[in-house]
């Protein structure tokens, strides 16, 4: 059973953090508004109610036009969205609905813009992260104290607000009744790894081929330029339901993937599927356009919340050199990698790069449990016969090659 509760925390600002909130509230109405005015007119006088549309359409732009992180830019975005399909259907029945707009002190975060502690959150923001203790009543069945304070209940988001000349953070918080025992022993984590040609590759030598979408990506953009050509009322219809098609088709492909990915780690028992960081993965993955940068993250949120149903956890890690570094021997350099092909100019070992930068990205999680304060719990990474562990020391049958 699921217990959700809001708990709203005022915030202890440090000085110069309330120039530094202001700014980052005052980018994100800037986000929300310019997404509000785009989606309510589109770009050929109709509505626009799709976040994939309004995303593809408008990220670039934004990232351009503030400092903001690539999450609270796509929150700003998606803001936008919900208001104006609610106004879409206010429209229907009173004709003078205005477009929204957003003019109060306030930004979204989740996980991937801020770091929610028990006594603390850190920010993102413009001029960098930002650290705020939380004012807290002392009575620990009191609320927020008694939700805040709870290690069973997690923080999955919050809204920042300004009132008063104070800030504070409406969190949503969620706890899960289990009557299993924590993991304590030996688990083992199934690496991910992102890209253009193979949507996704696991540290199994699971493939997932990006030759569907990319080749329906382009059979879409081609049959909407075709009706744009046209420029008629039939024609803007009919993009509108190309529009739909698209958005629809690309759901159910990332939503099969995964499916399977969460699967593929159930099938060999992982307690962990480990991606890299999305964050600054535009700069990490050049080469993607924003139909691929959307699908990375569309499909991290679907393997999160499906990943959860089965007991399995999803995490995030540093993505340095995973793409250059050698899972065998450690040897990293930018000559390892060329193309979808890898081999170590130390070692020897060859093998496609995705594949590589998959079990290294699993071994970033590893690295993370050895270097945590409780010296973490044993973990290895499934490969597609046997383990790799931290040391580089494979777990294989003496026939086969990982």
């Amino acid at each position: 059973m699921e217990y959700r509760r809001t708990a709203v925390i005022k915030l202890d600002t440090p000085e110069g953090a309330d120039t530094h909130l202001r700014e980052t509230v005052e980018q994100f109405k800037y986000c929300a508004n310019t997404a509000s005015e785009w989606c309510w007119h589109g770009d050929d006088g109709y509505h626009v109610t799709s976040k994939a549309k309004a995303e593809r359409a408008l990220y670039d732009q934004l990232r351009e036009d503030t400092e903001l992180t690539a999450n609270l830019v796509q929150k700003g975005i998606r803001q936008a969205v919900e208001s104006v399909k609610s106004g879409v259907e206010r429209l229907k029945n009173d004709p003078d609905t205005s477009r929204p707009t957003f003019t109060a002190d306030t930004a979204v975060y989740d996980k991937r813009s801020a770091t929610f502690h028990r006594d603390h959150a850190s920010l993102s923001t413009p001029d960098g992260r930002i650290e705020c203790d939380y004012i807290l009543p002392d009575d620990a069945d009191t609320p927020p104290t008694k939700y805040v304070t709870d290690e069973d209940y997690e923080f999955r988001r919050a809204t920042l607000h300004r009132r008063d000349s104070d800030w504070y953070l409406h969190a949503s918080m969620l706890k899960e009744d289990d009557d299993t025992e924590p993991t304590t022993g030996h688990s083992t984590v199934l690496g991910v790894d992102l890209g253009v040609n193979q949507l996704a590759v696991a540290s199994t030598g699971r493939f997932w081929s990006a030759d569907e979408f990319n080749h329906w990506k382009r059979e879409y953009e081609k049959r909407r330029g075709d009706l744009q050509q046209c420029g008629t009322r039939a024609a803007h219809d009919a993009i509108a339901g190309v529009e739909r098609k698209e958005d629809g088709r690309f759901e159910i492909f990332l939503h099969r993937v995964a499916n399977e990915i969460v699967a593929e780690a159930v099938e060999h028992d992982c307690s962990h599927i480990v991606f890299e960081d999305l964050t600054d993965i535009r700069e990490n993955v050049p080469e993607a356009s924003w139909h691929h940068l959307w699908a990375f993250r569309r499909l991290y949120e679907y393997v999160e919340y499906k990943a959860r149903e089965q007991g399995v956890k999803v995490v995030q890690v540093d993505p340095r050199n995973t793409s250059k570094r050698c899972s065998t021997c450690g040897f990293t350099h930018d000559d390892n990698r060329h193309g979808e092909d890898f081999e170590c100019q130390d070692c020897g070992y060859q093998n496609h790069a995705d594949y590589n930068a998959s079990k290294n990205i699993g071994l970033q999680y590893l690295r993370r449990r050895q270097n945590a304060d409780d010296g973490g719990a044993p973990v290895d990474v499934r490969l597609n016969r046997g383990t790799l562990n931290v040391s580089g020391e494979y777990d294989l049958p003496a026939s086969s090659e990982a």
